[in-house]
Parts: structure tokens; C-alpha cells; sequence
């Protein structure tokens, strides 16, 4: 199974910037970005298939870009506009066969990294 390693997380004030990386072990098609915070259900950020095809989430549309470099096995969510209620562990993950948000159409996951966005 391919291995997910994210990194890029961290701490920012509102209205600052981040940008999160994924580099997979091996050829994935679709993948996407989740995030949860304690006692909450995870939750689909954005996904893009192998055609760079993307969907977002409501809460994200205008703030957020995913990127996928198929070439590398890399996948990016460049993060503007941070708000205190993007605090959260973000996950990538692949194997879905379309860009979807639903976290059980994904069967391998990374670690996660860890967003604070400070008011």
C-alpha cells in the first residue's frame, strides 16, 4: 500500500498563509485533503483527480488551492486567508476513484499535520 508523508503545518495568525505538502511512495490517481479536530467527524477540504480536476469545500472555495504533481507523487493545499475555525490535524489520502469529500472512499492516509490558526 502506498505511504502518505505530509508536512507544512504549523501556526499562523488570521488572515495568514500556509502551505501543506503530501509526497506519496507510489503512483496514486485521486487524492485528497481531510481535516478533524477532537470530538468532531473528519471532514473533506479538497480532492483532485489524476486530470487535475478539484473539488472544494464550501468553507474553503476562495481560500485554498490543491495541486497535484503527478510526475512526483506530490500533493499541495496552499492555504490563504486563515481563519481560527481552520484549526485542525490535516490529512491527505488517496485511493477514491473520483475527487470526492468523503473521507471512506480513501483507503490510505497519512500521519497528519497539525494547523493553529490564532485570532
Amino acid at each position: 500500500q502506498v505511504q502518505l508523508v505530509e508536512s507544512g503545518g504549523g501556526s499562523v495568525q488570521a488572515g495568514g498563509s500556509l502551505r501543506l505538502s503530501c509526497v506519496a511512495s507510489g503512483y496514486t490517481s485521486t487524492m485528497g485533503w481531510f481535516r478533524q479536530v477532537p470530538g468532531k467527524e473528519r471532514e473533506g477540504v479538497a480532492a483532485i483527480d489524476r486530470w487535475r480536476s478539484s473539488v472544494y469545500a464550501d468553507s474553503v472555495k476562495g481560500r485554498f488551492t490543491i495541486s497535484k504533481d503527478n510526475a512526483k507523487n506530490t500533493l499541495t493545499l496552499q492555504m490563504n486567508s486563515l481563519k481560527p475555525e481552520d484549526t485542525a490535524t490535516y490529512y491527505c489520502a488517496t485511493g477514491a476513484h473520483v475527487a470526492e469529500l468523503v473521507p471512506g472512499r480513501y483507503n490510505a492516509w497519512g500521519q497528519g499535520t497539525q494547523v493553529t490558526v490564532s485570532s
